[in-house]
């Protein structure tokens, strides 16, 4: 196990494999600003080293890839009014952005919990490897906060609801809803992955994506059954309006059981960060770039500093854990639109300005 003089992220080359292992396992492998900086680094050398193939990110441990960002500081933080809050989230969207304009293969094993920051380090992989042991989600909503790295874009890339409905509920969904919803490609138990990475390092360096997805493809089985996505109809239509009250009365009306259990979640969560989310993501579903949702989340997070409900949601889950957050507003009724058009403000310094390769 780490000791705490261990480094945060392990960086190495294993053959013609790039590795970034990232190492705060009893956290979770929560992602700090050194991690982010940690992966940039790495990035821009596997990039420019012509012995590498391709790039893996995994988590050290047996729980998860990453939980998220290291909230616990963006809450000390933000209270505080230190930068690194805004540093932490600028450098982090900006990754966000580098990792999906890769030209190497990108194999990300998506193994245990992947949430929040740790979805945004992994979903613009090439290859995206869950196992059995997968439980993906982007929980925001819960800690008054909106799903962000790219959220408004990647779960707006189906003509469907599949990502309005992840991104409201912030429901775990495993390997094979996962892979149905668009958000991970290939199922690989977890025993195989280390003969997987191996199998990756032993390509040679100027391996295509075809050839990293039939090695992949070697160590794959078909997932067990989806759960969510056999929903798939009842969220198309129940989540299909541009409104959260619209969203609500159409669950409170249907009475099948799935109906009835996902209304009593979104009845947990911050009714302001419900709507915030809906119109990022209704926004999102009209972009022709991530950048440009990266932008306007950035630009939101200032006003996440600023709200009650973030804090109070931390103070929930995080810090007292008595899961009992007190929300203001605390009626959906009663969130108005100066509310809500407050996250949305453009930022005083934009993401991406004078940021080399800005398109994807």
């Amino acid at each position: 196990m780490p000791s705490t003089s261990d480094p945060q992220t392990l960086i190495e080359r294993t053959g013609t494999l790039g590795r970034i292992r990232l190492n705060r396992p009893k956290a979770l492998n929560s992602l700090t600003l050194p991690m982010v900086r940690d992966i940039e680094r790495a990035l821009d050398a596997f990039e420019a080293d012509p012995g590498i193939g391709a790039v893996l990110i995994t988590g050290e441990g047996e729980r998860g890839l990453c939980a998220g960002g290291d909230i616990r500081m963006i809450y000390d933080g933000g209270r505080a009014g230190s930068q690194e809050p805004v540093d932490f989230w600028r450098e982090e969207y900006r990754l966000n952005a580098h990792l999906n304009r890769l030209e190497k293969p990108f194999v990300a094993f998506m193994d245990g919990i992947v949430m929040g920051g740790g979805v945004g380090v992994s979903v613009y992989a090439s290859h995206r490897i869950v196992t059995e042991r997968t439980r993906f989600a982007m929980p925001e909503t819960g800690i008054g906060f909106f799903p962000d790295v790219g959220a408004s874009w990647f779960l707006t890339r189906r003509r469907d609801e599949l990502g309005t409905y992840a991104g409201l509920t912030g429901e775990p969904l495993a390997a094979a809803d996962a892979i149905a919803f668009g958000l991970a490609d290939s199922y690989v138990p977890s025993d195989r992955l280390p003969d997987l990475a191996e199998n990756l390092s032993r390509l040679p360096a100027s391996a295509t994506r075809a050839a990293v997805s039939a090695t992949v493809s070697a160590s794959a089985d078909a997932p067990p059954p989806a759960q969510v996505a056999r929903q798939h109809a009842s969220i198309d239509r129940l989540f299909a309006f541009d409104t959260i009250e619209e969203i609500l009365d159409a669950l409170a009306k249907d009475g099948s059981d799935f109906a009835e259990r996902t209304l009593s979640v979104l009845q947990t969560k911050s009714p302001l960060s419900l709507k915030v989310t809906l119109r990022l993501l209704r926004l999102g579903r009209q972009e022709t770039s991530l950048e440009a949702c990266l932008e306007r989340e950035f630009a939101a997070t200032a006003a996440v500093l600023r709200s009650h409900d973030f804090y109070e949601g931390v103070r929930a889950a995080v810090v007292d854990k008595d899961r009992n957050p007190q929300w203001r507003p605390a009626r959906l009724g009663d969130v108005t639109p100066a509310d809500v058009a407050a996250f949305f403000a453009p930022s005083e310094e934009p993401l991406f300005a004078g940021v080399e390769g800005k398109e994807t």
